[in-house]
């Protein structure tokens, strides 16, 4: 689920393996800047925190300071954001080929399309949250593929195992990021995913290595060989976005809300098939903590058209049920 937390500075840890550069990548260009001016308030870290892959995602980084790092292969290629608020102003500077497109999309990255205001909470505990996180807007990458590809990943898997294959894909295949994000953190530098066609060429053991079973494996090599097609879902609206998606095999409803939420802002994508979920909004909303995918839509309904909104509030309210079974089992197939 998207932003299912507030978003923490990631710890810093050792990589694991480091990729090596394209010798056909451009030289490091000098840095294009930007300031915004939200039309009204704006959290950094809520609005940006779902693009977060674990806290040692190669491709995200939480500064101390709060600024954020992210990078990216955008439609002009790889580019490196560094977004910093300026006491009311956002200030960005980009890197890369990718570095204009970047700074052009800031204001929709940031949730300059969405609408709060068109939300209207129907239960104290969601009113209370809107009120103490006047910061929370939608973002919207406009960029499927690189949401697409970890959601996959987090299919029917512990996020640890999910975050781990991420990681060790990212970095192994992708390459360091443009400007001086590679090498700014000393302990892991931030890396640019892999292509499509890099991600088509990965060979099987690699996937094993990196934990990742034949199944999703075999549903990000058949998205990457139409990924152009799924990068038009950026511009379509839900339905067809959905649609078009889901015309993968292997790609079902979690896995095209998880991916619209952030490649379109959807307000209105709900996660249906989560674990978690269903049982967090029916404590919440009905003090029914085995609710399940039906009751939680039920629930949902006053909501309509801003459904994940609701959801996400509901989430950062930290009003879940205390655990009493065990997690779900981490595997570990690289072992095998």
């Amino acid at each position: 689920m998207a932003g299912r937390f507030a978003p923490r500075s990631a710890p810093r840890s050792p990589v694991p393996r480091q990729a090596a550069a394209d010798p056909a990548a451009p030289r490091e260009a000098a840095a294009l800047t930007r300031e915004w001016t939200p039309p009204g308030p704006l959290d950094l870290r809520l609005v940006l925190g779902p693009l977060r892959r674990g806290p040692a995602d190669p491709t995200f980084r939480i500064d101390r300071d709060g600024s954020v790092w992210r990078a990216t292969r955008t439609p002009a290629g790889p580019g490196t954001l560094h977004v910093t608020d300026r006491g009311g102003r956002i200030g960005a500077t980009a890197w890369g080929p990718g570095a204009s497109w970047l700074l052009e999309q800031l204001p929709v990255l940031l949730g300059a399309e969405d609408d709060p205001e068109a939300f209207r909470p129907r239960h104290r505990l969601v009113a209370a949250v809107q009120h103490r996180r006047p910061g929370l807007r939608l973002l919207r990458t406009g960029l499927v593929l690189e949401s697409l590809i970890p959601s996959i990943l987090e299919q029917k898997v512990t996020t640890d195992e999910a975050y781990r294959a991420w990681r060790l894909l990212v970095r192994t295949y992708g390459t360091p990021a443009p400007g001086p994000a590679a090498t700014l953190f000393t302990t892991h530098g931030l890396h640019v995913m892999p292509d499509a066609r890099t991600w088509s060429l990965i060979p099987s053991w690699e996937w094993h290595r990196a934990g990742v079973d034949a199944k999703r494996s075999a549903t990000i090599l058949r998205a990457v060989r139409v990924a152009r097609r799924l990068e038009e879902a950026a511009t379509m609206p839900l339905p067809e976005a959905t649609a078009r998606l889901e015309l993968i095999p292997g790609i079902g409803p979690w896995t095209s809300a998880e991916t619209l939420q952030r490649a379109n802002g959807a307000a209105d994508a709900v996660t249906v098939g989560d674990l978690h979920l269903p049982g967090i909004i029916g404590h919440a909303l009905a003090g029914n903590r085995n609710a399940d995918d039906e009751e939680m839509l039920t629930l949902l309904t006053p909501y309509e058209g801003q459904r994940h909104r609701a959801t996400r509030l509901i989430l950062l309210s930290g009003h879940t049920p205390s655990r009493r079974a065990p997690r779900m089992t981490r595997g570990d197939i690289a072992r095998l």
